[in-house]
């Protein structure tokens, strides 16, 4: 049965917005996405408030959500945590690991697989283990270990093609081995948890193929503009459009003055909204799990748990939408720009920007409809309405 959409219509093509746009179609295919003045069949009347049609955003970095984690859950949480992410408008999901265990990881690459050739993951990111023990974040240090590209050939031949992305520290030990691994294997080699110096920093930046930053300014040095670092190559790399810097855009991990920044300087194209979202997603406050370590949501920010203290930020409590929503109302970033962070460019980061990340005739029928708050109202998947 055709859907028609009518409103206004975000495409992220060469066709820009449409205020008074129209995305019809009739299968898992988009079949037409233009003016609705120039749609040839029949029309829904135009809303008093019209709604905002969007393509399905791209979530690359995310540990779980409607309390059920990626990294710790069984097959039905999988389902349960990808269902919860597609239902609020993340309709291609990347499942976040943590560091773990050969062994762990190989039993996470198998429970996962079976949702990621279902298609409701689009592939599996290792986040760790070879990352430093400085820049951990919530990673159980027992956990990391040296770099080993024997290890990460396995894992990936084991994966039979699911793995899409690996997090390693530029300083990590055999580090030009491991990126020629992925290189070879066509995974995008994800930089961060690092300490890393300017130039040891450069040289891991050039000799990736598909390089991306694993959550631009968290979990590495700070910016010092006397004692160029980390970050100071990281974002001179995406300002050049040599990598995609991820960024959380929760209100939590960066200030939104920060993601106003980064945009303006960087660019969307260079950049990629991501959640990290972990399993309280969604969720009330309370005690949860990350991997092997235990969590504390207070007020809806994550924390590893510590008797002592206040513990290290463990993931993100917040959807792609909720995300779009705050870098558009909050950070103050146009619509179209924010859109592109969320949908076109972790698309083309993933390889797959010919079929998703954007509203054009042809392309998959990957929509999300808002409200004009950007809260999400309707799902559709392959042309499929979606019911979380």
């Amino acid at each position: 049965m055709r859907t028609t959409l009518r409103g206004r219509v975000v495409t992220l093509t060469e066709a820009g917005e449409l205020a008074d746009g129209v995305v019809s179609f009739d299968g898992p295919r988009l079949d037409y996405v233009g003016p609705a003045a120039e749609f040839g069949g029949d029309l829904p009347e135009p809303a008093d408030e019209p709604a905002i049609v969007l393509p399905g955003l791209i979530d690359v970095h995310c540990h779980g959500g409607g309390g059920y984690g990626f990294p710790e859950t069984d097959a039905d949480g999988v389902l349960a945590a990808a269902n919860f992410h597609r239902g609020r408008g993340t309709t291609t999901l990347v499942a976040s690991l943590v560091s773990a265990t050969e062994t762990e990881l190989r039993e996470r690459i198998d429970i996962l697989g079976k949702a990621i050739d279902d298609g409701l993951l689009a592939g599996i990111h290792l986040e760790g283990p070879f990352i430093s023990e400085h820049r951990r974040g919530a990673h159980n240090p027992d956990r990391i270990v040296p770099g080993d590209p024997a290890m990460l050939e396995r894992l990936i031949d084991h994966a039979g093609g699911r793995i899409v992305s690996v997090t390693i520290a530029p300083e990590t030990e055999r580090f030009d081995e491991l990126a020629d691994v992925l290189a070879d294997a066509n995974v995008v080699l994800s930089l961060g948890h690092t300490v890393a110096g300017y130039e040891h920093s450069v040289h891991a930046i050039r000799r990736g193929r598909r390089v991306s930053i694993t959550h631009l300014f968290n979990a590495m040095p700070e910016l010092a503009h006397r004692d160029a670092n980390f970050l100071t190559a990281a974002m001179a790399a995406a300002g050049r459009g040599d990598v995609v810097a991820e960024v959380i855009g929760d209100g939590v991990h960066l200030a939104d003055g920060t993601v106003r920044m980064v945009f303006d300087t960087i660019g969307p194209d260079n950049l990629a909204l991501i959640t990290d979202a972990m399993a309280a997603a969604g969720e009330p406050d309370g005690r949860y799990q990350l991997g092997s370590l235990d969590v504390v949501v207070k007020d809806g920010v994550s924390r590893l748990y510590d008797p002592h203290g206040e513990g290290a930020i463990a993931g993100g409590t917040a959807t792609a939408a909720d995300v779009l929503r705050r870098t558009v109302f909050h950070a103050g970033v146009p619509l179209t720009a924010a859109a592109t962070a969320a949908a076109a460019t972790p698309a083309r980061l993933l390889g797959l920007a010919d079929r998703v990340g954007a509203l054009q005739a042809g392309m998959q029928a990957d929509v999300l409809v808002t409200n004009p708050l950007l809260t999400p109202i309707t799902v559709y998947k392959d042309g499929r309405p979606w019911n979380s």
